[in-house]
């Protein structure tokens, strides 16, 4: 049996579940290996916005424990190795990504969704880098990808601590983008992938890619490169497309060209 899954849902919008709720969606070798093919997947594919989520109380409580506990010291380096490899390419997708932290969300399953653009979060979600409190360090980047998303003081206090954090205080550090009652999850997320999938595909990636590389450069670099992103649109059929729906009072049909 799979314990994660690939959809699609209206044609452009890739929809991963991690399904193994008996487990807490905790991150087993079959996981991380069935994670990494549906990422692969998205990847070759057409799609134009990805969102994850978790089946059950959980989004992903990080790494399978009981599992970790019988490895030898090169298998769990092995482990780490491809756990970063797995999340360093969900990261590096030209598409925007989509966490709906539905419910709780530790280490490795924090990690998991820092790798995404974008978090959204059920009330009921809670979620912190609890590494600590095993005796190590977040080691699938959650050490360096936290502290660009809410600042070093507050990163470095969260994991240091190993604090389980609630998705109210998720949202006031700008952790998570949005909280929404747990029903309302999977179709708010999906309805924002929906409106980004609506956009034009080569300057959705565009948009991205000038946010993601140009933010740690120098204001006068970023407008630089800035510039450089937006000249990758300049001259695709989308953006005539969108010239002429508006002077046809119409929805533009963008076709990624």
């Amino acid at each position: 049996m799979n314990t994660v899954s690939l959809q699609t849902i209206d044609s452009y919008v890739a929809f991963i579940e991690l399904n193994r709720p008996e487990a807490k969606n905790a991150i087993s070798v079959q996981f991380l290996e069935e994670l990494h093919n549906c990422i692969l997947e998205v990847k070759k594919g057409k799609f134009r916005t990805l969102v994850i989520t978790g089946v059950g109380d959980s989004f992903c409580s990080g790494a399978d424990l009981k599992e970790r506990k019988n490895m030898k010291e090169e298998e769990v380096k092995r482990f780490l190795h491809k756990i970063n490899i797995c999340f360093t390419d969900l990261s590096n997708l030209t598409i925007p990504t989509i966490a709906a932290i539905n419910g709780y969300a530790f280490g490795g399953g924090l990690e998991l969704a820092l790798s995404c653009d974008i978090r959204y979060a059920s009330e009921l979600a809670i979620m912190g880098l609890t590494e600590t409190k095993l005796g190590i360090i977040p080691g699938a980047g959650g050490t360096q990808r936290l502290p660009r998303i809410v600042g070093e003081s507050i990163a470095l206090e969260w994991i240091v601590s190993g604090r389980k954090i609630t998705s109210s205080d998720a949202l006031n550090r700008g952790l998570v983008s949005k909280v929404v009652k747990p029903e309302d999850l999977k179709e708010s997320s999906l309805a924002l992938a929906r409106e980004i999938s609506e956009s034009a595909p080569i300057a959705v990636s565009a948009a991205k890619k000038a946010v993601r590389q140009g933010f740690p450069l120098s204001m006068e670099s970023a407008l630089k490169w800035e510039q450089y992103c937006y000249s990758e649109t300049f001259t695709t059929k989308d953006r005539l497309e969108a010239l002429q729906a508006f002077a046809e009072k119409r929805k533009p049909i963008f076709k990624g060209e």
